[in-house]
């Protein structure tokens, strides 16, 4: 954590890279005010893939030594979104590093392996679960706000879904005064604001036919996505916008420190995974508040703060 005791914010991501990818500048951003910022990962990404040669043969089935890579990946990541001159956020892990294990894509043989965090409880709340672990850093970070993914993951990854899953049991078991005591958590802690970070159709609708653009140029290997393949929400969905323009060159720096799993193009204005296919790295990051009231709206009926409204 980071900052004063004010504002407190709380991510749940389910692999290293997925906390830059779709909140790096809101991470960044509240980081730079002054917020007190937790990122938690769920697991360290083993099943992940490689797109650089030297560390090939860490993967899965080969080495099977990703995961201890990847840690140094998000920890250049995170130290990459820290203010200059400001404490370097660090990593930290849900059960702790290495608890649980990246399952791959359903149907993968990582998805069988006993520790794959996709096939254990996510609403249980026995101890030494991950609902129960999340529980327990929720009631010691007491954060104002939560963010974690939809109800899909985002694009259907099975960690996703269970990240989504633990994150909003996690969110009721640490509110719930009965098992606050069972579990000796101490106090009772109401998150106050739980959002799901998305993007809006508009923004990606617009991402894609600049890509898709005869003349824009794409570096060598890439290929534009075509309308309907980046996962979105409707506009009506999105109630929040944040404005992570301030903070664009510390988001692609880190960006940039995933380097086993992505791309960014020199442009600094895309980025591309495994499959090649190009993606916005955008100015505004969005997101849907699920839990909790809405702050003051701008003239879009929109908020832009994820602190809004709070004392």
């Amino acid at each position: 954590m980071s900052g004063s005791r004010g504002r407190r914010l709380l991510l749940v991501h389910a692999h290293p890279d997925d906390e830059t990818i779709t909140t790096g500048g809101t991470i960044a951003r509240y980081l730079a005010e002054g917020a007190e910022v937790t990122v938690l990962t769920c697991t360290l990404g083993e099943a992940g893939e490689v797109m650089i040669p030297a560390p090939r043969l860490l993967v899965a089935d080969e080495a099977d030594q990703l995961g201890g890579y990847r840690y140094g990946e998000l920890r250049g990541a995170l130290a990459a979104l820290s203010p200059a001159g400001g404490a370097e956020l660090r990593p930290r892990f849900l059960g702790g590093m290495g608890r649980w294990r990246d399952s791959g894509m359903a149907g993968t043989p990582a998805a069988h392996h006993p520790r794959a965090f996709a096939s254990q409880d996510h609403r249980g709340r026995e101890p030494g679960g991950p609902v129960a672990a999340l529980a327990g850093v929720i009631a010691e970070v007491r954060p104002h706000v939560v963010i974690t993914y939809d109800t899909v993951g985002g694009y259907g990854h099975p960690d996703h879904i269970a990240a989504h899953q633990v994150t909003m049991a996690a969110v009721a078991a640490a509110a719930d005064p009965g098992y606050a005591v069972a579990a000796d958590l101490g106090e009772v802690w109401h998150v106050p604001k739980v959002y799901w970070t998305v993007s809006g159709e508009g923004q990606i609708t617009d991402a894609v036919l600049r890509l898709r653009d005869d003349e824009y140029e794409l570096p060598p290997g890439w290929r534009a996505p075509e309308l309907g393949v980046l996962p979105v929400h409707s506009d009506d969905e999105v109630t929040t916008l944040i404005d992570v323009s301030g903070v664009s060159a510390e988001k692609i720096a880190a960006l940039r420190a995933h380097e086993t799993q992505l791309q960014v193009a020199p442009s600094g204005t895309e980025f591309a995974l495994t499959n090649g296919i190009a993606q916005p790295i955008l100015t505004e990051e969005a997101y849907i508040l699920v839990a909790g009231e809405p702050g003051e709206l701008d003239d879009r009926g929109l908020e832009r703060d994820l602190f809004a409204g709070l004392q």
